[in-house]
């Protein structure tokens, strides 16, 4: 039989579209069986091929969209007659033949994420029982939209174009985490951890490479020792749930955590956490004496396995850039029986400004028994058609009014309380006292309290010396423009136990020095990028207007609030330590490094990372 006469080998310009499928098919089929084959040789398993995996995901997608796009040129450029030395006498119109070749190119790097997203959920029943599929969530499932949603609260992250997870997770046991983690490892897949769903730029549940979520929202288990005075919380639970259980069990006894009470304890501890027992105990993180996670290589570890540098880490180091955290024993204090609340408002025509000045001065130095916290936002005045901002003082005093009356007295009486601005309570009706909305305990079980869909972005700052008049009054005009319509900024007192800390005790370093912690938020209803950028573009320029007044070398950040404007790393690919301390150093300063040796140690070849993940020590050249 003649060359010319094989009909693989006629000339290309004569072939159908048909034939270009049939022979697609078939060389796809055919490059995966050639993969497979070599990747499963005896000479592949000896290769450590476990860093070019950690650094760009499983080997075989990559190689088979590659051949294919070679085999799919080679078509378009007629390479077949080039090799048999034969030249068609008359080429045709070769578009048709591009839009061919388009589609071939859609076709394999569909057909590769489709080839790891099988592969994946064999592997997880492979290394599980297959009850496991019970709580596992593909895009084909009918519930795997709300699952997904149900702990989405900034809605910037919930659109049509934001990137979703190729398969979801909610495991019960933690033998579903490890085998999550091994699986995804091994077809070169991400992972995303949500505790709670709060992550301000919705790190927890996005990723704009092919990923998995390992919700834990079914991993929320407390049990409370009021005898040894601990508390072990799964890291799916909220605040809320655990200031709950704490009080079925004693009226007493309490945990140093922030207000919110949706927000979960697996991100929240493991980013510092705080709240209106911060000035008498510090932060959640320092109050956590035990945690358990897995590890990079699927390892259960306690505090006695991960050793200290590692448990060090992941109180206020942010837990997702070494593991899963998956539960946490923490130590609980003590509270009085009766706890005294006020909230008193302020508008800049009732003398605003000059009693945020005082509030300056006070806050961080009162009685570390009492915490005042500040909101500013922006309100309707009383003259019809004007605006003004109004300062909310809040407070939460460790005992009875008879002793907090005279303490405000001496210390801040131009906020002018009287007898009827106090309330006596005990803690835990001072923590729905304190969410503003509640109006029972059984609130703090909702996690997801409110159905308004409201997109968000926030900033953080760290006040170390007084704004100065002029300088407030910058603010409150920037507060006037019409996107100030959504800003809420809170100014929450330190001092007290936080000045008594060091700076490297925990990953946290915001300590002695600083008056309080800058959260600015600025929230709106409408759809659409063009309200985003306008809402974020404003926020922004109040964050740049700010500088001045807040710390310096570095502009410090709070981790919790997540904040992308201020640096990240190469999401799919190597960050070195200089690159990652832009971010990393205004969240940790000094104790950046101290975290990067860790995790150097524990995930060298950096398989936990996502946008602002600590990054490995490991040069490129080894990866």
């Amino acid at each position: 039989m003649k060359a010319e006469e094989v009909w693989i080998l006629l000339p290309i310009s004569d072939w159908s579209n048909a034939e270009y499928g049939l022979v697609f098919g078939f060389t796809t089929w055919a490059i995966d069986q050639v993969l497979e084959r070599m990747l499963q040789s005896d000479e592949m398993k000896s290769c450590s091929c476990e860093s070019w995996v950690a650094e760009h995901g499983h080997i075989l997608p990559p190689l088979k969209a590659t051949l294919l796009f070679i085999f799919s040129f080679a078509i378009i450029l007629g390479w077949p007659n080039l090799i048999l030395d034969k030249t068609p006498t008359k080429m045709k119109d070769p578009r048709p033949h591009l839009t061919v070749f388009i589609i071939v190119l859609l076709f394999s790097f569909v057909s590769c994420v489709s080839h790891t997203e099988e592969d994946f959920l064999q592997c997880l029943q492979l290394h599980n029982s297959a009850s496991i599929f019970k709580l596992v969530y593909t895009k084909t499932n009918s519930s795997y939209s709300s699952i997904l949603k149900y702990s989405v609260h900034n809605h910037r992250f919930a659109t049509k174009t934001t990137p979703k997870p190729l398969v979801i997770v909610t495991p019960r046991h933690a033998s579903h985490v490890q085998a999550t983690i091994i699986c995804a490892r091994r077809h070169g897949l991400q992972i995303r951890t949500r505790s709670g769903g709060h992550d301000f730029e919705g790190i927890s549940y996005t990723s704009r490479v092919p990923f998995v979520v390992i919700d834990l929202i079914k991993y929320r288990k407390i049990e409370v020792d009021i005898e040894k005075r601990t508390a072990w919380v799964q890291a799916g639970a909220t605040i809320g749930e655990l200031y709950y259980r704490i009080n079925e069990k004693s009226k007493t006894l309490a945990f140093p955590a922030g207000v919110c009470p949706s927000v979960g304890v697996g991100g929240h501890f493991s980013g510092g956490g705080y709240g209106f027992l911060i000035r008498k105990y510090g932060l959640a993180a320092d109050n956590i004496v035990d945690a358990h996670m897995i590890d990079v290589k699927g390892r259960l570890l306690d505090r006695k396995a991960m050793g200290e540098d590692l448990f060090w880490a992941i109180r206020g180091g942010g837990g997702a850039s070494f593991g899963v955290i998956l539960a946490w024993k923490v130590k609980l204090v003590s509270v009085p029986s009766t706890v005294t609340v006020f909230r008193v408002k302020r508008t800049l025509e009732q003398n605003a400004t000059k009693l945020i000045l005082k509030w300056q001065l006070v806050a961080s130095k009162i009685h570390e028994d009492i915490t005042i916290n500040l909101i500013l936002q922006r309100v309707n005045s009383s003259k019809k058609g004007e605006l003004t901002t109004q300062a909310t003082f809040e407070a939460v005093f460790l005992g009875g009014k008879d002793q907090l009356i005279p303490l405000m007295q001496e210390s801040f009486p131009e906020l002018g309380l009287v007898k009827e601005d106090y309330t006596e309570m005990s803690w835990i009706e001072s923590v729905v006292f304190m969410i503003r909305v509640a109006r029972s305990l059984s609130y703090l079980l909702q996690r997801n309290p409110t159905s308004v869909q409201t997109n968000y972005k926030a900033k953080s700052d760290y006040l170390r010396h007084p704004i100065p008049e002029d300088g407030l009054d910058g603010i409150w005009s920037l507060f006037n423009e019409d996107e100030g319509k959504g800003v809420f900024m809170q100014l929450f007192p330190f001092g007290g136990r936080m000045d008594e800390i060091s700076e490297s005790e925990l990953p946290f370093p915001h300590r002695s020095g600083n008056l309080c912690l800058v959260l600015y938020l600025v929230f709106w209803q409408e759809e659409g990028d063009e309200a985003a950028q306008r809402n974020i573009h404003w926020l922004r320029r109040l964050y740049s207007y700010m500088e001045p007044f807040v710390s310096k070398s570095p502009r410090a950040a709070y981790v919790n609030y997540r904040d992308l404007d201020i640096g990240v790393n190469n999401i799919n690919g190597y960050t070195s330590y200089k690159q990652a301390s832009v971010w990393g150093e205004k969240y940790f300063k000094n104790n950046f490094n101290r975290l990067a040796h860790v995790k150097t140690k524990v995930d060298p070849l950096n398989f936990f990372r996502y946008e602002q993940s600590i990054p490995s020590l490991v040069s490129k050249s080894h990866k």
